[in-house]
């Protein structure tokens, strides 16, 4: 299983990975989680990438590819792996198509979990997070059931910063389908359902 995971924020694709790293041993490579990691550990990519995040500019292209291939190499990415958060568009879609065909990898498939924009925004908005560690849940949690944190609502979470993360997602991330549709490798699943009834799907679109 080599598949690179798309949907907009708030689809629920981040809950589809755990449930298949946990099921079949791949690995989950973030991109987020990769520059955080490599920023602590003061790597050579992690030096450079913090410069560019403590400007408050977007680390190039060039800076996360080098991650992502260095975590690609590591033994767990040889059963198999899902990219999550990159590409973001088409240009950073073509360079990883090169890079991986270089390593002599080729993607199963790009999983879209589809979910209309109404719905993620009625989704997100109802959200509340542990301030102390980050569990997620419905707005009728007051108190975290993980930690007895205190639960509150993310500026990411208020309605007028998701309809931007959206209209962002719309411009630069959802041409990727149709990127990955001309290639003959899009798998789409409906994303506005129960969580296990999306993850029936995935494993029966993905073969497993």
């Amino acid at each position: 299983m080599k598949i690179v995971l798309l949907g907009a924020p708030g689809a629920g694709k981040g809950t589809q990975a755990q449930k298949l790293v946990a099921d079949y041993h791949v690995a989950h490579i973030s991109t987020g989680d990769l520059l955080r990691a490599a920023v602590k550990a003061q790597s050579a990519l992690g030096i450079k990438a913090k410069e560019y995040m403590d400007a408050g500019q977007l680390v190039p292209d060039d800076l996360v590819i080098g991650l992502v291939k260095e975590r690609l190499a590591q033994d767990d990415a040889q059963i198999g792996f899902i990219l999550d958060g990159f590409p973001r568009n088409t240009a950073q879609a073509t360079v990883l198509d090169a890079e991986l065909a270089q390593m002599g990898i080729e993607l199963d498939g790009a999983l879209l979990v589809d979910v209309a924009s109404d719905v993620i925004v009625k989704r997100l908005s109802s959200r509340r997070t542990c301030r102390s560690c980050g569990y997620t849940a419905g707005p009728e949690a007051t108190v975290c059931p993980r930690c007895e944190g205190e639960m509150y609502q993310r500026d990411d979470d208020k309605p007028e910063t998701i309809a931007k993360r959206l209209d962002t997602y719309d411009k630069q991330t959802a041409p990727l389908i149709e990127y990955y549709g001309g290639k003959g490798i899009l798998i789409k699943v409906d994303g506005d359902r129960p969580v296990d009834d999306v993850y029936v799907d995935v494993k029966k679109e993905l073969g497993l």
